[in-house]
C-alpha cells in the first residue's frame, strides 16, 4: 500500500481481514497456501480503486468490502495461473506457489482463490456487478490466450497490443472503480465516468509494467529483468523498435530465439531504448494518464478526487 492510500489506510486494513478470513478453508494446505499468498503483499490496486469509487457516492464500508475482497481475490487467482503458464518461480522476490507446490495444486489453488471471488460477488443484489465481472473474466482468460498465440509474433502492430493489455489489465481495474460505485448506490453517469477513468488507468498501468520489465531494477522488480522477452511477448517498447531498419533484423533474430542468453536479453533491450521504444512507450502512457485526469475533472469535487490525481501521476512516474 502507498501513502497515497491514506485516505482509506483504515478501510483497506478491514479489507486485509477479510481476505484472511475468507480464503480459510477446512483443508489445511488451501488455508495455509491462499493465506501465505495475501501476506506475501501487493499493491492491493484493484480494492483500493474500488473502495475510492465508492467514496463518490453513498459510502458504507460492510457495503463495499465483500466486493473489494472479490476484486483482489480474482487478481491473486490469475497471477496464480500465470506463474503456472509462465513457469514463474519468483514473484515480488518470493518463491511463487507454482514453485513450492508445483503445477498441478497451483492450478486448483488459482481456481479456490476464483471460487471464492464467486461466493462473495453472489452477496450482492444488483445484476450489474456480476455481469461486469462474469464479463471481465471472460475477457481475462480471452487476453491471456490471445498472448500465448502471440507469443513470437514479430507481426503483431500496436492496435493488437493495446487490444491484448485491455483484457489482460484494464478491464479489471475498469472494473474495480465503476463497480465500487455501483455497490454504494452512484448513478449511471457517475459511475460510466469512473469505468472509464479505470480503463485508462488500467492501460497507462501496463504500459508501465512493460517498460518496466526492461528498465527496472530486479531488485525492485521482483523478478528477473526483460521476462517478456525471455518468453517471446512482444509488447510496445518492442514493437515499435521492430519498425526501425536499423535494429529490426537483429531484434528479430534475438525475440524469435525460443532460448535466450542473458547477454542477448540485455542486448535486445540496449536495442529497444537506443531507437527509443521505451520514450514512445512512455508518451503512449502519458497520453492515456492524460485521459484518464479528463475523465476524472468531471467528477464531484469530493476528497478522494485529489487521491485519484495523485495516484494517476504516480502510476506514469513508477519504479516498481
Amino acid at each position: 500500500m502507498f501513502d497515497f492510500f491514506s485516505e482509506i489506510r483504515n478501510e483497506l486494513s478491514v479489507v486485509e481481514e477479510e481476505l484472511i478470513k475468507a480464503v480459510r478453508s477446512s483443508d489445511p494446505l488451501l488455508t495455509e497456501t491462499a493465506t501465505h499468498l495475501i501476506k506475501a503483499g501487493g499493491k492491493r490496486l484493484r480494492p483500493a480503486f474500488c473502495l475510492l469509487g465508492g467514496k463518490f457516492a453513498n459510502f458504507e464500508l460492510n457495503r463495499i468490502v465483500p466486493l473489494a475482497v472479490a476484486l483482489e481475490l480474482i487478481h491473486m487467482a490469475t497471477l496464480v495461473h500465470d506463474d503456472v503458464v509462465d513457469a514463474s518461480l519468483t514473484r515480488r522476490g518470493q518463491p511463487t506457489v507454482k514453485a513450492q507446490l508445483g503445477n498441478r495444486i497451483s492450478t486448483h489453488i488459482g481456481d479456490y482463490l476464483l471460487g471464492k471471488s464467486l461466493i462473495l460477488i453472489s452477496l450482492y443484489d444488483d445484476p450489474l456487478i456480476p455481469r461486469v465481472l462474469a464479463e471481465t473474466s471472460v475477457k481475462m482468460s480471452e487476453g491471456e490466450i490471445l498472448q500465448i498465440a502471440t507469443t513470437y509474433d514479430l507481426d503483431q502492430n500496436i492496435k493488437d497490443y493495446f487490444y491484448r493489455i485491455n483484457r489482460k489489465t484494464a478491464l479489471l481495474i475498469s472494473a474495480s472503480c465503476q463497480l465500487g460505485a455501483v455497490a454504494c448506490g452512484a448513478p449511471r453517469q457517475l459511475h460510466q465516468t469512473l469505468r472509464r477513468f479505470g480503463h485508462y488507468i488500467g492501460m497507462a498501468f501496463q504500459i508501465t509494467d512493460d517498460i518496466l520489465d526492461m528498465t527496472a531494477e530486479q531488485t525492485k522488480l521482483g523478478k528477473p529483468v526483460g521476462g517478456d522477452l525471455r518468453q517471446g511477448i512482444i509488447t510496445l517498447p518492442a514493437i515499435y523498435a521492430l519498425r526501425k531498419g536499423s535494429v529490426r533484423n537483429r531484434l528479430q533474430e534475438i525475440i524469435s530465439k525460443t532460448d535466450k542468453s542473458d547477454q542477448e536479453i540485455h542486448e535486445a533491450i540496449d536495442l529497444i531504448i537506443g531507437c527509443g521504444g521505451i520514450d514512445y512507450a512512455d508518451a503512449i502512457s502519458d497520453k492515456y494518464i492524460a485521459k484518464a485526469k479528463k475523465e476524472l475533472a468531471g467528477l464531484p469535487d469530493v476528497p478522494v478526487k485529489k487521491t485519484m490525481q495523485i495516484i494517476a501521476e504516480f502510476i506514469g512516474i513508477r519504479s516498481f
